[in-house]
């Protein structure tokens, strides 16, 4: 009977790295998925990682409150990592509002509780179905279950400040803007072209008032293009996916410094 009884110094160190992942990480930390469900899902989820882990159980004094304190900035650390490269799709959204006009019009995005453009809230919920059709949400709760192999559970200082930790840091930045700027090249290019042949329109026809004509023409073409080379779109998603995977384990092995 005591063998299904876990020890709580352990069960509680397991369950802040779950609990500050699933604050962080995307999908789970969304909003419109109710705060009971995820307590239960961490619980749950911390429960059955207990049985897996074999620890001896922890001293509760001050190293066991640095333990607690590690714990949660390792489940943010990976949760933040695989938000900024998903983020990338919100950032190409917001190129294309800024180019079609769009950008007059943000609104809340309910998953998030942030001010987001209308076309990064449509890329992340496209995003967020090709993470579902390609079990992504299974590789991700894979991704906190074998952190501890990574990082396990007793080690105090993770390498937080390695010089390879921080480029990859930045890396991963570059990696996001780069993505974002491929996804809105297509719309972006395609405007800016339609702009300059609205321009020398309205210098040959003064007429014809371009600022009334211009916003319906822009929408349009931004529209068509997106039909156009959604395939493309889809394919560069499954790509942030799997760098969102990668970039998990990755992070795990600098701060394990492995």
């Amino acid at each position: 009977m005591t063998e299904l009884i876990p020890d709580l110094s352990v069960l509680l160190l397991i369950l802040v790295r779950v609990s500050a992942f699933f604050v962080s990480v995307p999908f789970l930390s969304y909003r419109t998925i109710p705060a009971q469900l995820r307590i239960a899902l961490a619980l749950i989820l911390s429960w059955m990682m207990y049985y897996t882990l074999n620890v001896e159980p922890f001293p509760i004094d001050g190293e066991y409150l640095l333990l607690i304190m590690k714990e949660a900035i390792i489940g943010l650390s990976i949760g933040l990592v695989a938000y900024i490269v998903t983020s990338a799709v919100q950032i190409a959204g917001g190129f294309i509002d800024f180019q079609t006009g769009f950008a007059l019009a943000n609104i809340i995005d309910p998953q998030t509780g942030a001010q987001s453009p209308l076309m990064g809230q449509f890329f992340n919920f496209l995003l967020l179905f090709v993470l579902l059709s390609t079990n992504g949400h299974h590789l991700i709760l894979d991704g906190i279950f074998y952190s501890y192999q990574f990082v396990p559970i007793d080690q105090l200082t993770p390498n937080f400040g390695d010089a390879n930790t921080v480029e990859f840091i930045a890396k991963l930045f570059a990696y996001a803007f780069a993505v974002a700027f491929q996804m809105s090249a297509p719309v972006v290019a395609t405007i800016f072209l339609v702009t300059i042949a609205l321009g020398i329109t309205g210098k040959t026809v003064p007429q014809l008032n371009i600022f009334v004509v211009g916003f319906p023409i822009n929408i349009a073409v931004a529209f068509l293009v997106l039909f156009i080379v959604m395939g493309l779109m889809i394919t560069v998603m499954e790509n942030v996916v799997e760098m969102m995977i990668l970039a998990m384990r990755d992070l795990m092995q600098y701060l394990g410094g492995s």
